[in-house]
């Protein structure tokens, strides 16, 4: 799959679920959106106006830390990412709403598949994905989703303050599902990866 086709589908499931599952819901999941969340509650500021800072921010780390490669894919996901949350998030449609466990499991589900696929196309989301990136960069041993999963949760224990301990469960919930989609799909990649590697090599020697 094009790698450009990727970072924008990827996109289109994070921004979907974020727009019409998670933010209505008020189900914080640790990510920069459920982080713009909380301080929007806070300070009144809008939402989109946090994570197009954030997001700004983390676009100077990305080029300083994991190089210019990176950068000009995770330009075009958060550029996809602002605008897809922004135009999401302006239409009047109402917005997902089953029973909240299954609004966890969907949401988590397209957001971990989202992820994937720009990780997968070298890229990141602009999320803080980017600080994960950047410690597997420096150490191929961390693992890219233990990383995201621990910093969503930090991010998740603030949004106790600001909506309470069933949000803050839920957000949990979200996270680790979340995280462990990505990790599936990232070994299943890896897998195939080194299975391709393998039999190239073995045809060589033959």
């Amino acid at each position: 799959m094009n790698s450009i086709f990727k970072i924008i589908l990827g996109n289109i499931f994070i921004t979907g679920a974020y727009a019409f599952i998670t933010v209505p819901n008020g189900i914080v999941n640790g990510g920069i959106t459920s982080f713009s969340m909380i301080l929007s509650s806070f300070t009144g500021i809008g939402i989109s106006f946090f994570t197009n800072c954030i997001t700004i921010l983390l676009l100077i780390l990305c080029l300083i830390f994991l190089g210019k490669d990176y950068l000009a894919k995770s330009i075009l996901s958060s550029v996809c990412y602002m605008v897809f949350f922004s135009i999401f998030s302006s239409l009047d449609i109402g917005y997902i709403q089953f029973p909240i466990l299954i609004d966890v499991l969907l949401a988590s589900i397209l957001v971990g598949i989202g992820y994937y696929l720009c990780l997968s196309a070298r890229s990141s989301t602009v999320g803080f994905d980017v600080i994960a990136l950047i410690l597997h960069h420096k150490n191929k041993n961390i693992q890219i989703s233990k990383v995201m999963r621990y910093i969503n949760f930090i991010v998740i224990l603030f949004g106790l303050f600001s909506y309470g301990i069933y949000s803050v469960l839920f957000g949990i919930l979200f996270t680790y599902i979340q995280t462990a989609v990505i990790h599936l799909l990232l070994e299943q990649t890896n897998f195939a990866e080194n299975l391709h590697r393998f039999m190239r090599k073995f045809r060589e020697v033959l």
